[in-house]
């Protein structure tokens, strides 16, 4: 009996046994299949006629039923849908005109919420001047992990194409973000060879050059990760727009490269550009009229022209610009640190602007505010000028290779509420041949230690109620308060 017992024990156990066995084999057949297919390449939206696929036109109005979301597969939210530039007709070869397939592919996508437009990595893209127009549904992504090339000669952009490579028009809720590039291929625009094809095909506008990335009207926009370099004229533009975030971008051309800003902002607002950096034959971060609340922060700039406001008021025109806050930047060997410039005869006001925490290092002119700022060889003397006023420069720390401050105000409109705080800065050699004396010219304001060179320390004027009143009626009388 006992024997039976025992057996019987032991034919549950091995039943037992056996059941856990399959049990757990059949969850892990599961676990992997499930595996397997979160990493099964995804299919990509195909426009008509990509890769030659009879792929329906996304235009038309055919009823289908709704794309399947595509797996997470980069820094873009889950479930986004993706459309490929490859599936498109794209061949990424870097000779082939991919123009149609990118902007076929942006149709597309523009109608799909949280879409994303995909340039793939390991492929270069020739794109000839576009246009990429909104609005579109909201949350939309350009995903630049490849490299997009602008076309190599001068001659071959069109006529219509010489005000910018890349323009986006009216995009709200945008994003632009990747490990790719954007070559603007500009050596063909900064030789004789370029200003000669210009001025020959453009006689009213010889100074006329693509600016490599435009954004127009836009707002809630994100550029973020890429690298922009070689641009014919600035490389990245924001022109009456909002809600402007930059981030962690890279902007390269060589100094020699004529009038390649970095980041150029006109009648734009509520904006941040951060932890970038920027070397270029101009200005790293150029601040134009109509722009207000405006936040700049650890930014690498070199070589270059420094981190500027203007030129303000060219033409006898209006300018306003306010609330501007420039902070924790570096600057190595640039032509100027943080400068305000003006022509004489504009009109309009400066207020309420402050750069702190800036590092030089070599730099011709670490503080410039310049109110005859001229880019001829002569410039007619006008009484007329751009108020500045609330101005405050606190720590600018380092060296210097020609003048360490240099205010020079209009003679008729005295710039206002200047503070100089912690301003410390040295020559940059023992050989130095430049001036140790600070310059302040019809400046108003006050000066707090520690301050090196000590004639900064006198360099300002003590402000009386009359001189504020000329500040105040030139600013009233072109700029809303």
């Amino acid at each position: 009996m006992k024997s039976i017992r025992n057996s019987a024990v032991r034919f549950f156990l091995f039943v037992g046994v056996a059941i856990f066995i399959v049990t757990f084999a059949m969850i892990s057949v599961e676990a992997r299949k499930h595996h397997n297919s979160r990493n099964k390449p995804h299919k990509h939206l195909k426009g008509k006629g990509s890769n030659g696929h009879n792929a329906p036109d996304p235009a038309e109005n055919i009823p289908a039923p709704a794309p399947a979301p595509l797996p997470y597969h980069g820094s873009y939210p889950a479930r986004s849908i993706i459309f490929d530039v490859l599936s498109f007709g794209a061949k990424g070869d870097g000779v082939s005109d991919d123009s149609k397939a990118l902007l076929a592919a942006w149709k597309a996508a523009c109608k799909v919420s949280g879409a994303v437009v995909e340039i793939p990595a390991k492929f270069e893209f020739l794109i000839k001047p576009i246009t990429l127009q909104g609005p579109c549904m909201p949350h939309l992504v350009l995903e630049i992990d490849g490299i997009l090339l602008a076309p190599p000669q001068a001659g071959a952009w069109p006529k219509s194409g010489l005000f910018q490579w890349l323009n986006f028009k009216w995009v709200h809720d945008f994003t632009i973000q990747g490990t790719g590039k954007l070559d603007g291929q500009g050596s063909a625009w900064w030789g004789p060879s370029g200003v000669y094809y210009i001025q020959k095909r453009f006689k009213h506008n010889p100074d006329m050059k693509p600016t490599a990335l435009r954004f127009y009207d836009s707002h809630n926009v994100t550029v973020r990760d890429i690298k922009i370099m070689n641009s014919p004229q600035c490389h990245l533009k924001f022109d009456s727009s909002s809600g402007i975030k930059v981030n962690n971008i890279t902007i390269n051309s060589p100094e020699s490269s004529p009038n390649t800003d970095g980041i150029h902002l006109q009648n734009t607002k509520d904006v941040e550009i951060q932890h970038s950096n920027i070397g270029c034959g101009d200005d790293c971060v150029s601040i134009q009229t109509g722009c207000s609340n405006i936040h700049v922060h650890h930014i690498s700039c070199g070589p270059g022209h420094g981190i500027s406001l203007g030129g303000l008021g060219k033409d006898k025109s209006a300018a306003c610009v306010s609330d501007i806050v420039v902070e924790k930047i570096s600057l190595q060997n640039t032509l100027s640190g943080v400068r305000i410039k003006t022509w004489q005869g504009g009109v309009g006001s400066v207020k309420n602007v402050t750069f702190s925490n800036i590092e030089v290092s070599d730099v011709k002119y670490p503080v410039i505010i310049d109110q005859f700022y001229c880019d001829k060889k002569i410039c007619k003397n006008q009484t007329d000028a751009v108020a500045i006023s609330g101005v405050k420069y606190d720590r600018i720390i380092g060296s210097y290779s020609v003048q360490p401050l240099h205010l020079a105000c209009s003679n008729d409109v005295p710039c206002t509420d200047v503070d100089l705080i912690d301003i410390q800065l040295k020559p940059s050699s023992d050989g130095f041949r430049g001036f140790r004396q600070a310059l302040c010219w019809n400046s108003y304001g006050k000066s707090q230690a520690p301050l090196l060179p000590s004639s900064i320390d006198y360099c300002l004027r003590s402000e009386s109620e009359s001189v504020k009143r000329i500040a105040r009626s030139h600013a009233e009388h072109s700029c809303p308060s």
